[in-house]
């Protein structure tokens, strides 16, 4: 039986229980996923040579990364090819492209460090995401960044935010999508802190005197996001998330971001979508996967994906949420790292869509909650697999099982290379 026919059936069955599944493969086309750069290369960017600091770390070796621009804009592309639906590539700073051997420190970034990217966007017809890097730097003085007690530090990193501001004007400006500019630092202490406020307090001036740049509120989209502990920064960190989402909802234009591997393990950023909507116009997610204290593994169509995509589309919320994937995992391939962790929340996303929402929120109204969950069980066993499959043919990639083939192919013909040194 062909994909369409299959897909024919499937739509019959959904329509029974209330679904439109041409109507939501149509609406998915248009939600934008942003896909990090920083998961083809370690999070190694291009800037430095030295280790990972600030809370971050990448484990695992396997052959293939990438290691100039070329090849990681190169990696990108071979797993957008494999990705169906609207994407947004996601940028950190670090990943500035210096020609002709120039260098810029980050305090002297400027859009021109950054024309490779948005050619590279331009050409496939998609907006750029940004992200100041508070992290693998000199500067970075124990532990903190811009809630450092020295001012020489704090100027600096405020200068590279500054700088961000108008690197994230530069990226609207030409591709004519929205940037999504995403503060966060692992500020923090390993043990025990003496002062907790005195560094929160110049964390807070510090991100004022970032977001005080002139920016077009409507084409740059600077945010907050919290974490409640990093690597050597176990016992404290500045930019916790009462203070994330405080100094958002007290500066005009910054926006809450919520990545779900930066809470405490029971914490369900499912259950805050709703919550920040009713009080926010607009608000940014990074989309992982957490195992126990580790919060950037490859996402998969686990539990809390599904449900942080419910939740986006019951709170009719798709173009208010900002949707982004952060994760990085140096022991797998990593274009089939980008392929399956984009595809698996294009997953979630439709599968949220092809679920009767108004009718169960009627029953929930109604008070009728033995037959709500009857018919939340019954929906779990809709032909969703037809529907996906048809989506990706009709978006002219693989379905998942072929995905593997063409990793696999890439590998034999490129990565492979790359680990043998040609």
């Amino acid at each position: 039986m062909t994909v369409t026919k299959r897909y024919e059936d499937a739509r019959e069955i959904f329509r029974k229980a209330g679904v439109d599944t041409d109507a939501a493969i149509e609406t998915l086309k248009r939600v934008p996923v942003s896909m990090h750069c920083w998961q083809g290369d370690d999070v190694t960017g291009f800037d430095q040579k030295g280790p990972l600091t600030g809370g971050i770390q990448t484990t695992g070796n396997y052959p293939g990364r990438a290691r100039t621009p070329e090849e990681l804009m190169a990696d990108m592309d071979r797993a957008l090819s494999m990705i169906p639906g609207k994407k947004k590539i996601n940028v950190h700073a670090s990943y500035a492209v210096f020609e002709n051997g120039e260098f810029a420190d980050r305090n002297q970034l400027e859009p021109r460090h950054f024309a490779r990217w948005v050619e590279f966007a331009k050409e496939r017809g998609m907006g750029l995401d940004f992200n100041p890097t508070f992290f693998s730097h000199p500067m970075v003085k124990d532990g903190q960044t811009l809630s450092s007690p020295d001012a020489a530090v704090r100027r600096f990193w405020i200068e590279h935010g500054k700088a961000c501001i108008r690197i994230s004007q530069y990226f609207a400006e030409e591709t004519g999508v929205p940037c999504v500019m995403n503060i966060w630092t692992g500020d923090g202490f390993k043990d025990v802190p003496a002062d907790r406020m005195g560094p929160r307090m110049r964390y807070k001036e510090s991100i004022e005197e970032i977001l005080a740049e002139p920016f077009d509120k409507n084409k740059v989209k600077p945010c907050m996001e919290s974490k409640v502990f990093g690597i050597g920064v176990e016992s404290y960190t500045a930019g916790s998330a009462e203070f994330a989402l405080s100094l958002a909802a007290q500066n005009e234009g910054c926006l809450p971001l919520m990545d779900n591997g930066h809470y405490h393990p029971t914490e369900l950023v499912s259950d805050k979508i709703s919550a920040l909507l009713c009080f926010y116009p607009e608000i940014a997610l990074h989309v992982t996967r957490g195992v126990r204290w580790d919060s950037d593994h490859v996402l998969l169509l686990d539990d809390e994906t599904k449900e942080i995509a419910r939740e986006i589309v019951r709170c009719n919320a798709l173009e208010r949420v900002y949707i982004a994937l952060d994760y990085f995992d140096a022991s797998i391939n990593r274009v089939s790292a980008w392929a399956v962790g984009m595809r698996s929340f294009q997953k979630a996303l439709l599968m949220a869509l092809c679920t009767p929402n108004e009718k169960l929120k009627a029953l929930q109204d109604e008070s009728r909650f033995t037959e709500l969950m009857a018919v939340i069980e019954a929906v779990k066993m809709l032909p969703f697999g037809d529907v996906w499959n048809y989506y990706c043919q009709e978006c002219g990639v693989t379905d998942d099982f072929g995905l593997f083939a063409e990793v696999q192919e890439y590998e034999e013909k490129v990565l492979s290379k790359r680990a043998e040194g040609r």
